[in-house]
């Protein structure tokens, strides 16, 4: 392995001082190195690139810093490698950091090809992993395979996400059920599902089914370009929906049939489905407090079905997500707010 990498650094030395242009450089690294930044990566193919930390680190390195490293303190490009440490020192402000510092794997003992990994499960899992699984499946931890799994569902989280237009569709489900006098209070958990007809999915974890509470999350989600609202019969969306929205507010009846012509909410019901069975049949339990994670997962792994880069996106998402303490996810909700 030492051998390995004195040649493979003596290669890029040999290639740096030909290629005197940072840009060349850049681009001929990419030819000789990048494949995997672009191609969609199968189960077999990561870990033929990704089979060690120092591959890990290389293909982090071209994700952050596209156009060559960058001090993270000036912003110098004049920087040079500390390689028995993996770090790099700036040149004029002598500070030095890792291609790892202020990202989601900063201070990390989890060797980072068990990161990528653990992360292409989770972006490949139709249905989610859980924390079990990722447990056998890394040789981890069951502490450790959850805290993973949580720091990665952060990362994936949509901060601004754009308003839903066009054909747009809502339902609301309950997880646990719906609320019956024998059960325990607050025993189920409301989710308002959003998804625009050949366009992205919201799954929003309510406080109640009220239609004040509706009113918010519709009014937060949808935009005023949408053309057509579509619901079922319930009492909710009468109550919840504003003028503007009732003027393009179209309803089927449930309990005669499920698609009037193409009103229907057969779209938003088939993510419902496939989050049920992603409670039901990966997770098997969640918590109230967990819940949005978990919802927020499945709408970004839904909302990329069709991206063949999911995993490159990722990644890239992870290196500017900042690190989530442990002690935040295990804070009870009052303090963790």
């Amino acid at each position: 392995m030492l051998l390995e990498n004195l040649v493979a650094f003596r290669r890029e030395e040999v290639l740096h001082r030909l290629f005197g242009c940072h840009v060349l450089w850049v681009l001929f690294y990419f030819l000789f190195h990048g494949a995997s930044m672009t191609k969609e990566l199968d189960l077999c193919e990561l870990i033929q690139d990704f089979g060690n930390d120092e591959k890990c680190r290389a293909y982090l390195e071209r994700l952050r810093w596209k156009n060559g490293v960058q001090c993270l303190e000036c912003g110098s490009s004049k920087v040079y490698r500390i390689l028995k440490r993996n770090q790099f020192v700036c040149d004029d402000c002598s500070h030095q950091f890792s291609v790892t510092a202020q990202t989601i794997f900063h201070d990390t003992h989890l060797p980072l090809w068990k990161w990528f990994l653990a992360t292409y499960l989770l972006c490949e899992s139709r249905k989610g992993m859980s924390a079990n699984q990722m447990k056998r499946q890394l040789g981890v931890s069951y502490k450790t395979a959850w805290y993973l799994c949580h720091r990665i569902r952060a990362a994936m989280l949509d901060v601004a996400p754009e308003p839903l237009g066009g054909t747009v569709e809502i339902d609301e489900t309950y997880v646990a059920g719906k609320k019956r006098r024998w059960r325990a209070k607050n025993a189920e958990q409301v989710v308002i599902g959003i998804r625009q007809r050949n366009g992205d999915l919201r799954l929003i974890r309510a406080a109640d089914a009220r239609s004040a509470t509706v009113r918010e999350i519709i009014n937060a989600n949808i935009g005023a370009h949408v053309e057509v609202i579509m619901t079922d019969q319930s009492a909710i969306y009468p109550w919840a929906l504003n003028h503007m929205q009732k003027e393009v507010h179209k309803t089927v009846n449930h309990s005669r049939e499920y698609v009037h012509g193409d009103v229907h909410t057969n779209t938003v019901e088939s993510a419902f489905s496939l989050l049920k069975r992603g409670i039901f049949g990966t997770w098997h339990k969640v918590s109230a407090k967990h819940l949005p994670a978990y919802l927020d997962e499945m709408c970004f792994r839904f909302n990329n079905r069709k991206n063949p880069y999911l995993f490159r996106d990722t990644m890239l998402k992870l290196i500017d997500s900042p690190n989530l303490e442990y002690k935040h996810l295990t804070a009870k909700i009052h303090d963790a707010a």
